[in-house]
């Protein structure tokens, strides 16, 4: 949809923006390497990671023209609308609407469209298939047994059949929105999940302009440009989904621990971007040959099965920390530095060592043994624990000074 002619204060800016825009030769560089290398946006990807959200957004609007569209949440996704606004360029934006949003999402779709003079193009579930899911478990049966039967009825099929209209979409994934399930967002990526209007593996295009800002460069710019955001913000509502599925955080947790806060950190993902996800990587590359190894360094212990078996047995003369991990997996890779940087930190405390365990190679002893279901999974077996005992570390948070408190916490040893 063509872009409103509204512009009040901030058009200055605005034509600013766009003129550095016009005059970014380098633009016009990746827009050729992208047509001599279709079938390499890795490459495209790595020449717009140093690039800005607008010259991202540019390139995903002349690249894919009307076959391109901006997922719209109701949440920060305002940011892309404005940069996509500030490029010029026609624009689609789309949403789904689940039924179980709050009211002030709903007013925010409305203030969106008048404020940008746009039509949101709603999408909604089949009528059949909540009806299905109702009857048979109730208004709330995912606090019972996880949200994700409800996300794929309400959210991921009505997904699923929007993108199969477009070449291209546009979501707002930033890689500090879940340290610990969204560290590998690319800016720019094949879909590893849905599939385009061509059809078939490789038919869309996923776009990610915000993957590199912070919550803080996010919210300073949607202040500075003056746009509607959502009123649940002012009260303290970080990451917002559906009413029942969302809550405050407290201070210092990770905006979407406020998302599906009853079940497992690691699985707080819907499901639209699975494919940024460690579960929807699992299976991916397990087995591959040449492979390089992680957490490398001399103060991590290297456990095998037999080693991490005595262990957790008992008796333990040590706390041990250890992290299951898979070579493979791009957030085991996203902290890896952390973790060596930890390591490093408690290498000469006494009663505490640091450990790794490659899970892949033994998922079943890693899941009965350790409750196992993505990577990576960090654990402690304390020198005090019963035979068996393994104490999961559930943040999303997985920075040296947040795993330092949590050993102190436990061990008790600094």
């Amino acid at each position: 949809m063509q872009a409103g002619g509204r512009r009040g204060p901030q058009e200055r800016l605005g034509l600013v923006l766009s003129q550095r825009l016009r005059r970014a030769s380098s633009t016009r560089a990746i827009r050729a390497a992208s047509s001599a290398q279709a079938s390499s946006w890795e490459q495209v990807a790595e020449t717009l990671d140093s690039k800005s959200p607008l010259e991202i957004m540019d390139h995903a609007l002349s690249t894919f023209e009307g076959d391109v569209a901006i997922a719209f949440s109701g949440a920060e996704d305002v940011a892309l609308i404005e940069y996509a606004h500030l490029t010029g360029k026609k624009y689609r934006v789309f949403s789904l609407d689940t039924g179980r949003l709050n009211p002030e999402t709903y007013r925010l779709f409305d203030a969106v469209e008048k404020h940008y003079g746009i039509r949101i193009e709603y999408t909604f579930p089949e009528a059949e298939e909540v009806v299905d899911l109702v009857r048979r478990k109730g208004m709330f049966s995912f606090y019972e047994d996880g949200h994700q039967e409800c996300c794929r009825v309400r959210k991921v099929r009505p997904l699923r059949k929007q993108l199969t209209g477009l070449k291209a979409w546009i979501t707002g994934q930033r890689k500090d929105q879940s340290p610990g399930t969204r560290q590998g967002v690319p800016v720019v990526e094949v879909d590893p999940v849905f599939e385009g209007l061509e059809g078939g593996a490789g038919s869309l295009i996923k776009y990610n302009p915000l993957s590199n800002l912070s919550s803080a460069e996010v919210w300073n710019f949607l202040r500075v440009m003056v746009v509607p955001t959502n009123e649940l913000h002012a009260c303290g509502y970080v990451s917002i989904g559906c009413e029942p599925c969302t809550r405050l955080v407290l201070p210092n947790q990770a905006e979407r621990e406020g998302r599906w806060w009853w079940e497992d950190s690691s699985s707080n993902e819907c499901g639209l971007n699975s494919g940024n996800v460690v579960q929807g990587a699992v299976d991916q590359a397990a087995g591959e040959e040449n492979v390089e190894d992680l957490f490398k360094s001399d103060a991590v212990e290297v456990l095998n099965k037999d080693a991490l078996q005595r262990v957790l047995d008992g008796p333990r003369d040590v706390d041990t920390l250890v992290v299951l991990y898979a070579p493979w997996c791009r957030f085991c890779k996203a902290m890896e530095e952390d973790y060596e940087t930890l390591a490093a930190r408690v290498a000469d405390r006494e009663g505490v060592r640091v450990a790794k365990f490659q899970a892949d190679i033994e998922r079943d002893f890693a899941e009965s043994r350790f409750g196992l279901k993505t990577f990576p999974h960090i654990a402690m077996l304390p020198a005090s624990g019963s035979a068996g005992e393994s104490i999961k570390f559930a943040s999303e948070r997985r920075d040296p000074d947040t795993l330092e408190m949590w050993i102190n916490a436990i061990s008790g040893s600094n």
